[in-house]
């Protein structure tokens, strides 16, 4: 028996215990994966899984049986919640990517982190690494915000996976979600743009496992991956009534308008909690809407900030964490609880409070910080360029009296003002913003108004859809969409 035959096998065994049976899709899959890992013609396998392909099992297999066998594995995700979920179905701790690969060396000139790769010493390792789709390669803009690396994400991975002797990378996501914004499709999952690495191996998960019980969830969003027209996702446009979405005869997703939303939240609120309970919406502005609706209407909070409020923050933040281990920062998108919250004040044309935050997808971690206030009803994404400027320069003013610039910068980069946590309120979020999560109950915002839908509608919906794990709202939705 071969090497490659000996792990196949094991694959198999690992997911036959599981409870699942394996599909043809994974049954080829668990040959290839047995082939990189015995070979040495490769060190970074993608593996491309759409939803209800078993992508999830299949991993939780391979990391199984690879365990058993004594190899070194390194789980990793790019956001907290992502890492939680992956950490969830293998049953082992995983990271954030950033948290991971890179350490804090210096400050730039505005005050902000510089974070390079920290050294890889590992050996003959298996770094997995879930929620792909999300990862980028655009250069950061080092004028306003801290430095990763060479600003490429992806790029940084793949070279601090290589630093170490006989390392391997397993890259898994699905390349008909929603890509990195501001691009057209997900590198890392991309066949051209991988493939300039060299060493790349691929594999995709097509067929969709069989289901106990018929799931309206998977059938939809397979129905979206296949209007994608397969693997090169082309552009589409098409009339609303070529959805054709279903939902009668599912359990687990229905259309509701806007007079059944405020029961419908209450009730999911009721079985399966706040933290399992989201909507999903197009916009900021919409966000804020809802988030504004089910304060006053569904939780009845009536003041700005109570306890037990459900936050996310916008923007990376390096304070606050002087006595947490192993957490260099908190990261944009990080959920958030409201423990406690109080001396309020006003500064430089903002408000800021003081706050104690619970991390859920940190194993409930809290912090106390500064936070900043103003962008909680703000309809954009974090604070605007002026506001951030203004910021900057009000802060740096408390510090003129420092002659040197270097310590003048040390003093900004340290004034708790200047680093306040940037939050905004979390009942309602953007899809792009939950992207790497998921949620037992999910309420879908309709984001299609016109009367065609292209390839970014499918893709967002195909996301937004696949967020949900037990029950899926599609809420206000036209009545051409569906059969």
């Amino acid at each position: 028996m071969t090497q490659a035959s000996f792990l196949y096998g094991k694959f198999r065994d690992s997911l036959d215990l599981l409870g699942y049976e394996a599909t043809a899709s994974q049954e080829r899959v668990f040959r290839e994966l047995g082939e990189f890992f015995s070979g040495d013609d490769g060190d970074i396998y993608i593996l491309n899984g759409y939803a209800g392909t078993g992508k999830t099992t299949a991993v939780a297999a391979v990391v199984e049986a690879l365990s058993a066998l004594n190899v070194p594995i390194v789980l990793l995700a790019p956001t907290g919640r992502s890492a939680k979920v992956l950490a969830s179905y293998t049953g082992r701790q995983a990271y954030t990517i950033h948290k991971h690969i890179y350490r804090q060396r210096s400050h730039g000139d505005d005050g902000f982190g510089q974070f390079s790769l920290t050294p890889n010493k590992s050996r003959n390792t298996l770094y997995v690494v879930d929620e792909v789709s999300l990862l980028g390669i655009e250069e950061g803009n080092r004028s306003s915000t801290a430095s990763f690396g060479s600003g490429n994400l992806l790029g940084d991975l793949v070279a601090f996976v290589r630093q170490g002797v006989d390392c391997r990378l397993l890259l898994v996501g699905d390349s008909a979600q929603l890509p990195p914004v501001g691009l057209d499709a997900s590198p890392a999952l991309s066949e051209d743009y991988m493939s300039g690495f060299g060493g790349v191996r691929f594999g995709t998960l097509t067929e969709v496992v069989r289901q106990k019980k018929a799931s309206g969830i998977l059938h939809n969003a397979t129905r979206l991956r296949t209007l994608l027209s397969g693997d090169g996702f082309s552009d589409v446009s098409m009339p609303l009534n070529g959805l054709r979405m279903e939902v009668e005869g599912f359990d687990d997703i229905a259309r509701i308008g806007g007079g059944e939303l405020l029961e419908a939240l209450s009730d999911a609120y009721g079985k399966y909690g706040e933290d399992g309970t989201i909507v999903l919406c197009r916009s900021n502005k919409r966000a804020i809407r809802y988030n504004a609706g089910i304060r006053a209407q569904v939780l009845f909070k009536e003041e700005r900030l109570v306890r037990g409020d459900r936050l996310m923050i916008v923007k990376n933040c390096y304070q606050f964490l002087e006595e947490v281990d192993n957490l260099d920062y908190i990261a944009n998108g990080d959920m958030a609880y409201l423990v406690s919250i109080r001396h309020f004040e006003e500064r430089y044309g903002l408000h800021f409070a003081e706050a104690e935050l619970r991390f859920p997808d940190y194993d409930d971690l809290e912090i106390r910080a500064k936070v900043l206030l103003d962008t909680l009803e703000s309809e954009s994404a974090s604070l605007t360029y002026e506001q951030s400027n203004a910021l900057y320069l009000g802060v740096s003013e408390d510090y003129a009296h420092i002659n040197s610039k270097k310590k003048r910068y040390d003093a900004v980069r340290e004034d708790p003002y200047f680093n306040a946590l940037q939050l905004k309120y979390a009942e309602a979020i953007t899809c792009h913003k939950s992207q790497g999560g998921q949620w037992d109950c999910v309420f879908i915002d309709n984001a299609i108004w016109q009367d065609v839908v292209t390839t970014d509608d499918l893709k967002w919906l195909y996301t937004a859809i696949t967020r949900g794990v037990k029950k899926v709202y599609l809420v206000n939705f036209k009545d051409e969409m569906f059969v």
